[in-house]
């Protein structure tokens, strides 16, 4: 299991990670990362909490839950993410990361 901080992505803004879905690769881009404010970190924090968001140009809805996501620079992991907007260009999706 690969333990992620907002750096690992913050360098791949714009850029196509694969997600599979039903055994069909799509492509969602990164669009934002960005750390979460808190109110208060606590000392045994292992990370400061953070959000990414990503779009994926589909007229399809795929339902929340944990995909297998790759990128050429990061190798393959699974990712949790939920739809959260819809705009002309397609579905944004979150990942949250605390």
């Amino acid at each position: 299991m690969q333990f992620f901080q907002l750096e690992h992505f913050a360098s791949h803004l714009n850029e196509t990670f694969q997600v599979e879905l039903d055994q069909v690769n799509a492509d969602f881009v990164l669009v934002e990362a960005r750390p979460l404010q808190t109110q208060r970190q606590l000392a045994s924090s292992v990370r400061a909490p953070f959000s990414l968001l990503f779009r994926h140009q589909a007229a399809v809805l795929f339902p929340q839950r944990t995909y297998a996501m790759r990128h050429a620079g990061m190798g393959e992991f699974g990712i949790f993410l939920v739809p959260v907007a819809r705009d002309r260009d397609g579905f944004i999706y979150q990942a949250l990361f605390n």
